[in-house]
């Protein structure tokens, strides 16, 4: 490795700030600090996040720094390959994110009421964060010369909502001109062997019926490329004053929807060795089905799209209590809250776990979404006030569970800005924050046994 150091009068924009660097990695022993600027690579100037991971992953490379002092740095550099030098910087994209161009008839952002936080009012439509951060996008905020750049660099996988391929109906939902071209950017990426994960977010009587028939049989044909479908039910809040008059699901048309994803399923089962597609658990508890088995979802390509998680958490917790002693006590008891959707699968969770551990009580509450209205059901759009409101009414005595879910990714902090600290001091109590996962939600009673 070796060090060249300039002198010079002119500062950069600072938009390629370094915020941390790994200790004991390249770029520490190369004196690389937080506050420096990167410059280049390879003399290449960097765009984004993108062209920074693409043009570092090489044995061999040449990058430029400035320092916070101005003296400029060029650094060559040998590693292995796929190594990284250990920086991260003050914006994860290095750029701007790119908001949402659509005004989709059952967009969740527009039925926000107003008020909240600046940051909740953001769309993004950025094809960067679908492969950082596994974000769906649109595609219709693509430039020729964008998909150009996602072919060459070959990001994988791309997360896209697609919700229709039927070009006229998709240009109605997204009330954009550009949507109706779907299908041509996912046929060019598919012979490009980019692969993707596709979201249709079904609306009764409007994408569902032939079109979503359509819409699987096109997704299909670009299998193995595109390797999964996820169907997940429009979420409708009671801030809708002069939007679309759209429907939701009930027990007769979740009903309805999981025959038929079911007969798909066994069709593509046949043809491609796969079942493709899959419904969202909120389909089986509106038709008050069990979800499918384990195995059935194939490894869980949508997990992060609500498909298969209740499944996948049962087995974890499952696991988790098979390898508790058998003398396993702890005199307690917790509420565990909840959304109203999930409260019959929380309250089986709790019978198996008090069935395994004696002496702990566990009490379910199911929160009513007053805040965005009751057709609200899911865990994570409950806000700090309602749940506060809805447990001063019940009797808490060892402290209360509830899922990360419902805070701000990274933070304590509800939908509505009250944080953990505010719910502590207004029920007097302690907030347990389990993530989404079997063996974390019994290593909670489990820490406490100790």
């Amino acid at each position: 490795m070796e060090v060249n150091k300039y002198e010079v009068n002119t500062y950069y924009d600072g938009k390629n700030i370094i915020d941390n660097v790994d200790e004991n990695s390249i770029a520490d022993e190369l004196g690389i600090e937080p506050g420096d600027i990167l410059i280049s690579i390879n003399n290449n100037n960097i765009t984004d996040i993108i062209d920074y991971k693409y043009l570092i992953t090489d044995d061999f490379v040449t990058i430029s720094i400035q320092k916070k002092d101005g003296e400029l740095w060029d650094l060559e550099i040998e590693k292995d390959y796929y190594e990284d030098i250990g920086i991260t910087f003050t914006n994860p994209l290095i750029d701007k994110a790119k908001n949402c161009k659509n005004k989709c008839i059952f967009c969740f952002i527009d039925q926000l009421p107003k008020g909240m936080r600046k940051t909740l009012y953001f769309k993004d439509d950025d094809s960067r964060l679908s492969f950082l951060q596994g974000n769906f996008i649109t595609l219709t905020n693509l430039s020729d010369e964008e998909i150009d750049r996602i072919i060459r660099y070959r990001l994988s996988p791309i997360n896209v909502s697609v919700h229709t391929t039927d070009p006229e109906l998709r240009i109605k939902m997204l009330n954009n001109k550009n949507a109706g071209k779907v299908y041509d950017i996912l046929k060019r990426f598919s012979e490009a062997g980019i692969e993707m994960n596709c979201q249709i977010v079904l609306i009764p009587s409007i994408n569902d019926g032939c079109y979503l028939d359509k819409t699987l049989n096109d997704l299909s044909n670009l299998y193995p490329n595109i390797s999964s479908v996820a169907v997940v039910p429009i979420g409708l809040t009671k801030y809708r004053e002069g939007l679309s008059q759209l429907d939701i699901y009930d027990y007769d048309s979740a009903n309805e929807l999981i025959e038929y994803i079911k007969g798909k399923q066994k069709k593509y089962l046949k043809n491609l060795n796969t079942r493709f597609v899959f419904a969202s658990d909120e389909f089986y508890i509106l038709a008050k089905r069990s979800v499918p088995e384990y195995e059935e979802y194939e490894g869980f390509p949508q997990y992060e799209n609500g498909v298969g998680l209740m499944r996948s958490f049962y087995c974890e917790v499952q696991e988790a209590l098979n390898v508790l002693g058998k003398d396993s006590v702890l005199n307690k008891t917790y509420t565990i809250v909840t959304g109203v959707l999930a409260y019959s699968f929380i309250k089986d969770i709790v019978n198996m776990i008090t069935g395994k551990i004696e002496g702990l009580h566990l009490n379910v509450v199911p929160i009513i979404n007053v805040f965005f209205g009751e057709k609200i059901t899911v865990s994570g759009l409950i806000t700090g006030n309602d749940l506060i409101n809805q447990l001063k009414k019940h009797e808490i005595k060892d402290g209360v569970i509830i899922p990360r879910s419902m805070l701000k990714s990274g933070e304590e902090v509800f939908l509505d800005d009250i944080n953990i600290s505010d719910v502590e001091n207004n029920l007097n109590t302690r907030v347990y924050i389990c993530d989404v996962d079997g063996e974390k939600f019994i290593k909670v009673f489990k820490n406490e046994m100790r």
